[in-house]
């Protein structure tokens, strides 16, 4: 793919994922540059049945105003349709998000018609393999309303490679103590579209290293901002870590410290310093 793609619809991200196993099973070695694609959707709307299921998934109010994380899941299919192609250079197994940023340029109502665009930028290394930036946007005529960056990292490099384990700051007091079901993966990859089986199999999980299954870290993200919500202004920029996986079941302190005209938010193990996700609302 190369220049700007239009699509006519969201593509499929169960064809992504498959895709994605398919590279894993024929171990398809990393490339070195980005493909200079950019995907464009335009005429997209809003189901507000679709809406308020992932409002309730993740804590969000009844509405038509959107999250400011629901323009995340609109572009995620074409981020995965992006990231599957034969031209990107990170193989879809075995990435993980590490961090996402996002910006709310005003707020955005369910019954506008909205264009979304997606590209990759800023291939680079890092201490456990390469990462790289997908960019959103979404827009309503020639108004960019909301921005979003999602760095995920390609693992090429085992735990050997890790720096060591340093003291962990104590966390704020906790604002909430929230008892995460295991439910919340399987219902959080129905409203998302992201189906990656680390989510919703004990199987899939346990392969990848993990005990049990983990919950995806944008929940975790719009988890946090449901918890402040009426109490965010009508432009804002939101900036998390995703740390340690929340392994489901789970029982999770959620901390929010008013900071610099805006909040330190974060995600712990319930009584420890271990963090989920560190990040700031401002």
């Amino acid at each position: 793919m190369a220049g700007v793609v239009e699509l006519t619809r969201a593509p499929s991200t169960g064809a992504a994922f498959r895709r994605g196993a398919l590279d894993l099973l024929r171990r398809r070695p990393a490339g070195t540059g980005l493909p200079d694609t950019t995907l464009v959707l335009r005429g997209v709307t809003v189901d507000r049945g679709h809406l308020a299921a992932y409002d309730r998934v993740c804590g969000y109010r009844l509405g038509d105003r959107l999250p400011p994380t629901y323009p995340h899941i609109l572009a995620f299919p074409l981020a995965m349709h992006l990231m599957s192609s034969v031209d990107f250079p990170l193989p879809l197994a075995r990435i993980v998000h590490l961090a996402n940023r996002i910006e709310v340029l005003r707020p955005v109502e369910a019954g506008e018609r909205l264009e979304l665009t997606v590209q990759a930028t800023d291939l680079r290394d890092h201490e456990r393999g390469r990462q790289v930036d997908v960019r959103a946007t979404t827009s309503v005529g020639d108004e960019v309303v909301w921005r979003g960056v999602s760095t995920y990292l390609h693992r090429s490099r085992g735990p050997g490679d890790r720096s060591a384990p340093r003291d962990r700051p104590q966390p704020p007091r906790a604002t909430a103590v929230w008892h995460v079901g295991r439910e919340v993966g399987p219902r959080y990859a129905e409203v998302s579209g992201d189906h990656n089986p680390i989510h919703t199999s004990r199987l899939a999980a346990r392969a990848l290293g993990f005990r049990r299954t983990i919950a995806h870290g944008m929940w975790s993200k719009a988890r946090c901002l449901a918890a402040l919500e009426g109490r965010l202004p009508d432009r804002y920029a939101v900036e998390v870590a995703f740390k340690l996986p929340v392994l489901l079941p789970a029982t999770v302190d959620f901390s929010a410290v008013p900071a610099g005209g805006g909040w330190a938010i974060a995600l712990h193990r319930h009584g420890t310093a271990r963090p989920h996700l560190t990040g700031t609302v401002n």
